[in-house]
């Protein structure tokens, strides 16, 4: 599983021209699921992003979470972040998970996050032809990657 997380002072996304999530302060979460990611996974990398510190203190450090802001996230599903783009120009998304094994995944990872955070998790649509607009704050990016535990 790997995720993309970007600080933002507000973040939201469309289909169709319909708003299906918005959020002010928080996390905009860019979501790749592949085929070997487990329950583990979500569980290691919800409580990671819920706790993660780089919202500003009153000395201006990044030492403030999610909770200390009252922030929200909007989580976004990207089967594109398991791009392999060795060969050729035309990137392969063959790591990236199908629907029947991405969706329940998904799922229990907005779950997750809503049981760390308390708060309803704003959403894309799985699968949707989405639109998301955001103001990245700082900018600070941060990408974490379950496969790769030990070095985050």
């Amino acid at each position: 599983m790997r995720a993309v997380i970007q600080r933002v002072s507000q973040a939201s996304c469309s289909v169709d021209n319909e708003v299906t999530g918005a959020i002010d302060t928080g996390f905009l979460v860019l979501l790749g699921i592949e085929d070997a990611d487990t329950d583990e996974d979500i569980q290691w990398l919800a409580q990671k992003i819920s706790n993660l510190r780089v919202f500003g203190d009153e000395n201006g450090l990044m030492n403030k979470a999610l909770s200390d802001i009252e922030g929200n996230i909007l989580l976004i599903s990207q089967f594109t972040l398991f791009a392999q783009t060795k060969k050729g120009n035309r990137p392969s998304f063959i790591r990236a998970a199908k629907p029947d094994k991405a969706i329940p995944l998904y799922k229990q990872m907005i779950s997750a996050l809503e049981t760390l955070t308390g708060k309803k998790i704003a959403t894309g649509i799985f699968g949707g032809d989405m639109k998301v607009n955001l103001v990245n704050d700082g900018p600070v990016t941060i990408i974490m990657d379950t496969k790769d535990k030990d070095n985050h």
